[in-house]
C-alpha cells in the first residue's frame, strides 16, 4: 500500500485486514511500539520523524523481515517498502520465501485533503487506533470508539511535519510508482473520497487477481 502520508494507507490496510483476516504492518506501527517502550531504535526514530525525515533503509528493512517470519503466504504491507532501496532489498527477502508481491495499490490524493487530514488525525493513547475529527468522532476530547482510551496527536502530525514529509515523499518515495507500473503490479486509487468508498476500489482490485 503506498501513498503520500495521510492518504489513507493505515486506514484501508486495517479494512483488508478485517475483510480477508490477512495481516497488516506497517514500520511505523511496530517503531510506535518500540518508542512507547523507550527502547534506543524507539528513541531515534522519534527523533528523525519529528523532524520529518525518513528512517534508513536498513533499519527498516529489518524490521519487516523480523515481521514477516511470523507470517505465511499472505501479508499487506503498509507504506513499505518507502525508498528504491528498500523495495530492492524486499523482492530478494520474498522471492526467498517463496511470496512475491501480488499487487501495489497506490493511494493518490491532493496536498489540500492531506493537509486536512492530519488537521484533524488522532490517535489512541491506549489501542493505537486511526480516528479523524469529524468523521470517527466528534470532537478530541472523545473516547477512543474502538477501546474508549484516550485520544491525542501523534508527535509527527503537524502541519510542518506534513511539508517535510511531503519533499521526502516526492523524492524518494514517489519513483515507486513507475518502478512497480514497470512490473505491472501497480494499481491507483483516488482516496480523496470517503473510507468507504476507497475501500470499494480496492475490493475490486483484490478479488480481481
Amino acid at each position: 500500500m503506498l501513498g503520500p502520508p495521510a492518504s489513507g494507507k493505515g486506514t484501508q490496510a486495517g479494512l483488508i485486514e478485517a475483510r480477508y483476516g490477512i495481516p497488516v504492518t506497517s514500520p511505523g506501527a511496530i517503531l510506535r511500539k518500540e518508542r512507547q517502550s523507550g527502547t534506543k531504535l524507539g528513541l531515534e526514530a522519534e527523533r528523525l520523524t519529528s523532524q520529518g525525515q525518513l528512517l534508513p533503509d536498513q533499519i527498516i528493512v529489518d524490521v519487516v523481515a523480523a515481521w514477516l517470519r511470523d507470517c505465511d503466504d499472505q501479508f499487506v504491507f503498509d507504506g513499505f517498502p518507502r525508498t528504491l532501496g528498500q523495495a530492492e532489498a524486499l523482492e530478494p527477502l520474498l522471492e526467498l520465501r517463496g511470496t512475491p508481491l501480488d499487487v501495489v495499490i497506490a493511494l493518490e490524493a491532493d496536498l489540500g485533503t492531506l493537509q486536512s487530514r492530519v488537521s484533524h488525525r488522532l490517535i489512541c493513547q491506549r489501542c493505537g487506533e486511526i480516528v479523524s475529527v469529524g468523521l470517527h468522532v466528534a470532537a478530541e476530547t472523545d473516547p477512543c470508539p474502538k477501546c474508549g482510551g484516550v485520544l491525542g496527536r501523534r508527535s509527527d502530525d503537524s502541519l510542518e511535519t506534513l511539508a517535510a514529509r511531503m519533499v521526502e515523499y516526492h523524492e524518494k518515495t514517489e519513483p515507486l510508482i513507475a518502478y512497480y507500473e514497470a512490473k505491472g503490479l501497480l494499481q491507483s486509487v483516488d482516496s480523496t473520497r470517503v473510507p468507504k468508498e476507497v475501500f470499494g476500489s480496492i475490493i475490486q482490485i483484490l478479488e480481481g487477481q
